[in-house]
């Protein structure tokens, strides 16, 4: 534990002061406003006397220039207040979250020889905690012991939290440990402040073991407790587990929140239990919980995942019946899911009320805009790109991204060009997946030099090539019949330390078979496995689409038997193929008949 505070750090730090809070607190300036106050009249000074002492007495300011003023007056008049009144005039300002302003006076209070006592060095210590500096924190608890005073359980919560903050969770529960050890006895606030960033640093597991620890110590758990840990158990996909310690709170008396229930109804929509969520909705309603605006958003989003399009009509319909304000983020949602279901004017709709009441953000632009680019009504979602700056909102990396890969599909190369080139000169760095956009659309137009000549610019630069750039330039020199070239590229990837995944493996799979180089195609299949990446369902269609496409049956029938034991179906193209050399050979399309019939893959028959 820290002893002192070193010379350096300090001083770093009053300058950090100085510069927050100005020079209100120089003695000088304080001499001078008494000086000048002095030249007023009898009477007016003594209204202003009295004023000040009531403000700083009650503790009662408008703001902080307010505050500054009654302690600047304060500290003039004899007697002076009592660190009992300093300290409650200090804990004001900690409520104000004014912590630099309440370090800076802790210090003049003590150069007025006042001494302090335990409750202004806890207050002192909650700020600079508040100001992620723990480690002042720590001094200030070594002067407490010098002084010989007892640290309160306040100030050990208040460090423990402080060093959860400051995400140092394990020195956290050191010192929990320690003061335990100690004698000391953690009281529910404690408790819940370990237990929750145990949580949050995917220690559930930990923080479960705490909470029987509670019990068999005397502290009983409250909502916030259970909270924590089952928030943390959904999001870990345990929502069984969750569910029982939810049953463990109406088994104490202790009654869940909207807070309770939202992480519950979370973990089973996250799950795909949406008829278990809306049962708990339910019972929120019975039970007298108002479901919030939060609760609404979890179903919005995720009955749109999974296409029930009217369920979600009638849940916001709820919403607005029962006076709950949508926010930005339920807009989002709506707006997101309509264009998921490719109803884009449902989707205008909800746009047009967001700016109406001025709620929409860069991420509603950019919601809408996808979804006019996913249905192909590139020309609305060049127009609401362009009205971006009118309504003082500056696109985003995603939003150029979107457009791009937009107007790509619907072939306006061109276009495409030329907003990669105002994201450039409005000083957006392009990242990979807007190297990627680019270079597809070069490739599918045939324009290998200039995807080449991107390909090593991008080299060059700080944003090197991945498996997906790489993948892009193998398709596209296959698909313009430079076999070479593409053999080259996908050693290159390898000598670079780039590991392909099983998308490009596919796609140089099918280039080989499509030049008929069955056998480089079957090694280099084969070798999958060895370079730490097994083939899918996707690889194993490719590799036999080859062999039944240059009529190589009996190999093409060895990889089916060996597709079906894995577990894989057959594509579109697959049973094609199967289909038409059926009359030479029914023996493979027997084999994919009795693999239909117990999966859901394509039907052979």
């Amino acid at each position: 534990m820290p002893r002192s505070i070193f010379t350096s750090s300090w001083r770093s730090f009053h300058f950090q002061l100085q510069r927050e809070i100005g020079t209100i607190h120089s003695p000088t300036l304080l001499l001078t406003n008494s000086i000048h106050s002095l030249h007023s009249s009898n009477s007016t000074q003594s209204n202003k006397d009295a004023c000040f002492r009531y403000k700083f007495y009650s503790a009662s300011f408008a703001d902080l220039d307010d505050a500054l003023a009654s302690f600047n007056h304060i500290i003039l008049v004899h007697p002076l207040p009592s660190i009992v009144q300093f300290n409650r005039f200090l804990s004001t300002l900690i409520r104000m979250k004014q912590y630099h302003t309440v370090v800076s006076l802790s210090r003049k209070v003590e150069s007025l020889g006042i001494s302090h006592n335990i409750y202004s060095l806890s207050i002192l210590i909650n700020s600079y905690c508040c100001l992620n500096r723990v480690d002042f924190g720590f001094s200030v608890l070594s002067k407490i012991l010098k002084l010989g005073l007892e640290p309160s359980i306040v100030i050990f919560t208040t460090l423990i939290d402080g060093l959860c903050k400051e995400r140092t969770i394990n020195r956290a529960v050191d010192l929990f440990n320690d003061i335990v050890a100690r004698g000391f006895q953690p009281d529910i606030y404690t408790y819940n402040v370990i237990v929750n960033a145990l949580c949050k640093y995917g220690k559930t597991d930990v923080a479960t073991g705490l909470l029987k620890e509670m019990v068999e110590r005397g502290c009983e758990p409250d909502v916030m407790t259970y909270n924590s840990i089952i928030d943390a158990l959904c999001k870990d996909k345990l929502v069984a587990e969750a569910l029982n310690l939810f049953s463990q709170l109406g088994n104490k008396g202790i009654p869940p929140t909207a807070v309770t229930y939202n992480c519950l109804i979370h973990g089973l929509c996250s799950l795909g239990k949406l008829n278990q969520a809306l049962s708990l909705l339910n019972e929120m309603v019975v039970q007298n919980i108002s479901p919030d605006v939060y609760t609404f958003n979890i179903f919005i989003d995720n009955l749109f995942k999974e296409g029930m399009v009217s369920k979600v009509q009638e849940i916001f319909g709820i919403m607005v019946k029962w006076n709950i304000k949508p926010d930005l983020v339920t807009y989002n949602s709506l707006m997101d899911g309509y264009c998921l279901h490719s109803q884009m004017d449902e989707a205008r709709k909800i746009f047009d009320q967001m700016v109406r009441r001025k709620m929409a953000d860069v991420f509603s632009y950019n919601i809408l805009i996808n979804g006019y680019c996913e249905n192909k009504r590139i020309d609305e979602a060049k127009k609401l790109f362009d009205e971006m700056p009118y309504k003082r909102l500056v696109p985003n990396i995603f939003i150029y991204n979107t457009l791009m890969k937009g107007l790509w599909r619907v072939g306006k190369s061109r276009t495409a060009k030329d907003v990669f080139k105002h994201m450039c000169s409005q000083g957006h760095q392009p990242d990979r997946i807007s190297f990627s956009i680019l270079l597809d659309g070069l490739c599918k137009q045939g324009n290998l030099d200039e995807a080449l000549a991107l390909f090593k610019a991008m080299e060059k630069s700080r944003l090197k090539p991945n498996h997906v750039i790489y993948t892009i330039l193998i398709d596209g020199l296959f698909r313009v019949g430079k076999l070479n070239d593409a053999k080259k590229f996908f050693s290159r990837l390898l000598e670079k330390g780039v590991q392909p995944n099983v998308y490009t493996y596919s796609t140089f799979i099918k280039g080989l078979c499509k030049e008929g180089i069955l056998d480089e195609a079957y090694q280099v299949f084969r070798g999958m496995e060895d370079s730490g990446c097994l083939p899918n369902d996707c690889c194993y269609n490719v590799i036999i689409q080859g062999f039944l496409r240059h009529e190589d049956v009996p190999k093409a029938s060895q990889l089916i038997d060996e597709m079906v034991d894995k577990g894989f179906s057959a594509d579109a193209t697959t049973t094609e193929l199967v289909i038409h050399l059926s009359h030479n050979d029914g023996l493979i399309l027997r084999k994919l008949r009795n693999r239909s019939e117990g999966s859901n893959g394509i039907n052979a028959k």
